[in-house]
């Protein structure tokens, strides 16, 4: 039997209420009303066609593998580039400088989510400012379609995660002590070969954070799609957007919302599974 005094035992659950309770209110009682409309009818009957609807309609199917691949895409690229910068960032950038960098490099997120999407709308339309470049500088004749394409799309995209992969990357590559590198180096090893078998895979916990982070933004953004690939490819949160803005098919919407969230549920599964294998 507990000897501590009723106050101390109360203390821990007092601290913990608001937010139990915030989640209560603002995450499972919404989520579990969108399930209980997922599975209802017009006329209030019980029924599961709303996720048949997704499976037997091909439309619906293609906007779900164009939003894997679009974010498959965005993610790879965020990558790519976010990797390079963090390690200019944690290796090449003195450490009193670091601080200043690092403000420099999340400007994009002091920027409203519209406005950063319309400039780029600006910047890739017909007459914008690369379409004159590459007219003006010869390459092209005529200017070409960027706006309103999965490109336009991706780039917006890429625009906003790199940062976001290089905060978490540049946490990983900060925490590292000097001495992997000394020992690697002890032992033969070069830079490359260093970084291969020694760096990249210390690193990788933090690319798998930032990669899932980027994935379940990016999946479910509306915004971005919206306006820079406008109705040429259709998505999963516009196609649900559609259900509701055009339709009122609120029990379809909702269906589609939790395939969309249980598609989030496998990728986080799989990135939790890996960290804990790697740490295992």
């Amino acid at each position: 039997m507990s000897t501590k005094p009723a106050s101390e035992r109360a203390t821990p659950w007092a601290l913990v209420t608001p937010a139990l309770l915030w989640t209560l209110c603002f995450f499972v009682l919404p989520f579990a009303a969108m399930a209980l409309t997922s599975v209802t009818a017009k006329d209030g009957s019980f029924t599961l066609s709303n996720y048949a609807q997704f499976f037997e309609n091909p439309s619906y199917w293609r906007a779900m593998v164009n939003s894997l691949q679009v974010t498959a895409i965005v993610t790879v690229v965020s990558v790519l580039l976010a990797y390079p910068l963090a390690w200019i960032l944690a290796e090449q950038v003195p450490e009193r400088f670091q601080r200043l960098a690092l403000m420099l490099a999340v400007l994009p997120f002091w920027t409203s989510y519209v406005v950063r999407s319309y400039s780029w709308l600006l910047v890739l339309a017909q007459n914008g400012v690369v379409n004159r470049v590459l007219t003006g500088s010869g390459l092209f004749a005529d200017p070409v379609q960027l706006a309103n394409t999965r490109l336009a799309t991706v780039i917006g995209f890429v625009h906003f995660f790199v940062m976001l992969l290089t905060l978490t990357i540049f946490a990983n590559l900060k925490q590292l002590s000097p001495s992997y590198r000394k020992a690697a180096a002890d032992l033969g090893a070069g830079p490359v070969r260093t970084f291969i078998h020694v760096i990249l895979p210390l690193t990788l916990p933090g690319i798998v954070v930032g990669a899932f982070l980027t994935f379940v933004l990016a999946i479910g953004d509306y915004i971005t799609p919206q306006i820079l690939g406008g109705n040429n490819e259709l998505l999963m949160p516009q196609l649900i957007m559609m259900q509701i803005g055009r339709r009122g098919d609120f029990p379809l919407a909702s269906a589609l919302a939790i395939i969309l969230m249980a598609v989030v549920t496998v990728a986080y599964l799989a990135s939790a599974r890996w960290l804990k294998i790697e740490r295992a």
